[in-house]
């Protein structure tokens, strides 16, 4: 095509191609905009917390680092045991709706995953101090006396079952539709005739499914995941609800102190800090700011790195 044909075409380019190629500039423009502008604020608002005095601190903390820490640990504590918990799950009701369920059963369950994603996080944070706690409280008072010579199941057991395996317990549930519905559109665009093969092969459908299904999947999988993941790393109510905190750094999951999470930590202090401690608590959503962009920087290297065996290609 020649240069003169080119501007011809581009000269005769519709008005509404025109407004929507703008808009989507703009749009894509003011998405970064927005999040330079909330890293901007966070950054300057945070400048006083590094080097507040003492005083500021509660107990016996002394800078801003060891006051962050225990709750940096414990969010990135309570999400990973989250996603350990709902992605396994997850990619069961996935393949289920999409290669073992019945249409109208699959259609049924799709909806129901999608009204659980609309529940409110208040409402699972009810449920977890009101249903859940008391009824697992049983449970781990039995696991810390079968399994208590492991760190993490040792004693004493709460007696209310506000712990942090409540928290990643409510959390698992909170997130388990974004992973699951994900997966499960993921799961229905594998190529028919990737299916079809394997079965002509003689695979069963477990076999065609691990050899099909899920390396085709796998970006998407891990895309799911790290959604989740993100959900659960700036979670707020249900974990302040739920939670049992404590400003230190425990690994026991059962027991009456638990290590706090930043958001929860963040909604529990902010209506009675002032001065610097709203400047502490804006650097701690900072840090929670940082952390969350570390973990989708993560999930898109992976990603990048198994395009090539999705089967997309």
């Amino acid at each position: 095509m020649t240069t003169a044909a080119a501007t011809t075409i581009k000269a005769r380019q519709r008005p509404g191609d025109r407004i929507f190629s703008s808009a989507t500039v703009i749009s894509g423009s003011l998405i970064l905009a927005v999040l330079a502008a909330v890293a901007i604020f966070l950054l300057v608002e945070s400048l006083p917390a590094f080097v507040a005095a003492p005083d500021e601190f509660n107990g016996d903390i002394t800078n801003f680092w060891s006051y962050v820490g225990p709750l940096v640990f414990g969010t990135i504590y309570s999400a990973i045991l989250a996603l350990l918990m709902a992605v396994p799950v997850s990619l069961g009701i996935a393949l289920f709706i999409s290669h073992f369920a019945p249409r109208k059963l699959a259609q049924g369950l799709g909806y129901l995953i999608d009204l659980l994603a609309a529940v409110p996080s208040v409402v699972f944070g009810l449920w977890g101090i009101g249903v859940l706690a008391p009824l697992v409280q049983p449970f781990y008072t039995t696991i810390v006396d079968w399994f208590g010579w492991f760190p993490p199941f040792a004693g004493p057991a709460s007696g209310t079952g506000r712990t942090i395996f409540t928290v990643a317990i409510v959390l698992a549930v909170m997130i388990l539709p974004i992973i699951t519905a994900i997966c499960r559109e993921i799961f229905l665009q594998t190529p028919l005739l990737h299916e079809e093969a394997a079965l002509a092969l003689g695979a069963t459908r477990w076999e065609m499914i691990r050899m099909a299904v899920l390396p085709f999947g796998l970006p998407g999988i891990i895309s799911a995941s790290m959604l989740g993941l993100g959900r659960a790393l700036g979670e707020t109510m249900a974990v302040a609800m739920v939670l049992s905190p404590s400003p230190e750094v425990i690994f026991q999951l059962l027991t009456a102190q638990n290590s706090n999470t930043i958001a929860a930590n963040i909604a529990l202090n902010f209506p009675e800090a002032h001065g610097v401690g709203v400047n502490i608590l804006l650097a701690t959503g900072l840090v929670l700011f940082v952390v969350t962009l570390l973990v989708n920087m993560l999930a898109r290297v992976i990603i990048n790195s198994r395009k090539a065996f999705s089967g997309a290609n």
